[in-house]
C-alpha cells in the first residue's frame, strides 16, 4: 500500500507528537511522583469526633482517620503517605 504526501505528513505529526508525550511524561513530569513512600508513626489520639480521630505526626502536617472508635490518649501506629492528611492504623 502506498502512502501520499498528505497520508506521510500525518504520520510523521502523529508519531512526533507520542514522541513528544513519552519525552514529557518520563523526564519532565515523571509517574513516580505520584506514588507516596507509606510512613509509619508510633502516635496518640489526640481526639475523636463522631468516628473521626485526629493525631499529630513528625511531619507536622495533622491526620485525620476515618471509622475510628479510638479514644483520646490512646496509642497507635498508623500508615499514611508522605505528605498527606489522612491515615489509616495499623493492625498489629
Amino acid at each position: 500500500m502506498e502512502l501520499n504526501h498528505s497520508q506521510k505528513l500525518a504520520l510523521g505529526f502523529g508519531g512526533a507528537f507520542i514522541v513528544a508525550g513519552i519525552v514529557l511524561s518520563t523526564l519532565v513530569f515523571p509517574f513516580w511522583n505520584f506514588v507516596r513512600e507509606d510512613v509509619f508513626e508510633d502516635v496518640e489520639i489526640l481526639g475523636n469526633n463522631d468516628g473521626i480521630c485526629y493525631v499529630e505526626t513528625l511531619d507536622n502536617i495533622p491526620k485525620t482517620i476515618e471509622n475510628c472508635n479510638l479514644q483520646k490518649g490512646d496509642k497507635v501506629t498508623i500508615k499514611y503517605g508522605e505528605g498527606l492528611a489522612w491515615a489509616s492504623v495499623v493492625e498489629p
